[in-house]
């Protein structure tokens, strides 16, 4: 019984009613037209997000390779920089030998704690640029993963917002018709007979 009351209490804008009127009518279409574009939006705009995000990182690990290097100097009194890197890293010289055979020289980011002629490993791109290496698969879908979570729940906000907007501008409009309709039925609430 306790049931068939709350789905009854649920359903109340669709059920027929003498006092229902059309903003009522509009609010449930609004409501129910929200929680539908939430539900499907969000979870198209998370999974688009997040293939989109696993195919850029994807990209990344094709497009960069590793190479071996000597430090150029020591890294062992450099304070890490904490500029988007892992802990312990630091920004120190490096020197390779390129795919030509030249030696080449750059800046990079390795571990800290090094002394000068040890063994380092760089990444480069696709033009033998100097890089960061890319995520790792499983830190990657992770990533991947909250961008698409990220993206969903922004979506669901946006639009839940939108529809509160949405509904409060109806009761702006409900607001506006009650004061209307007392203007006309106030005046004769205390006279005899009414």
């Amino acid at each position: 019984m306790g049931t068939v009351r709350r789905t009854r209490r649920w359903w109340w804008r669709w059920r027929s009613n003498p006092l229902r009127r059309r903003t009522d009518i509009v609010e449930a279409w609004i409501v129910l037209a929200v929680w539908t574009v939430i539900a499907l939006g969000g979870t198209l705009a998370g999974l688009a997000t997040a293939h989109a995000a696993e195919e850029s990182f994807a990209l990344l690990r094709r497009e960069r390779h590793s190479v071996p290097a000597v430090l150029a100097e020591s890294t062992s009194g450099a304070v890490p920089t904490g500029e988007g890197t892992e802990a312990g890293q630091v920004r120190a010289k490096v020197r390779w030998s390129a795919s030509d055979g030249s030696t080449r020289t750059g800046r990079t980011m390795v571990d800290s704690g090094r002394s000068a002629g040890s063994k380092v490993v760089i990444w480069m791109n696709g033009q033998g640029q100097l890089t960061a290496e890319p995520p790792a698969e499983n830190a990657a879908a992770a990533e991947a993963s909250l961008l698409g979570i990220g993206a969903a729940l922004a979506f669901a906000g946006l639009t839940f917002a939108a529809g509160r907007l949405t509904q409060w501008r109806l009761d702006q409009r409900r607001y506006e018709q009650w004061s209307r309709e007392w203007e006309t039925v106030g005046p004769q609430w205390g006279r005899k007979g009414t």
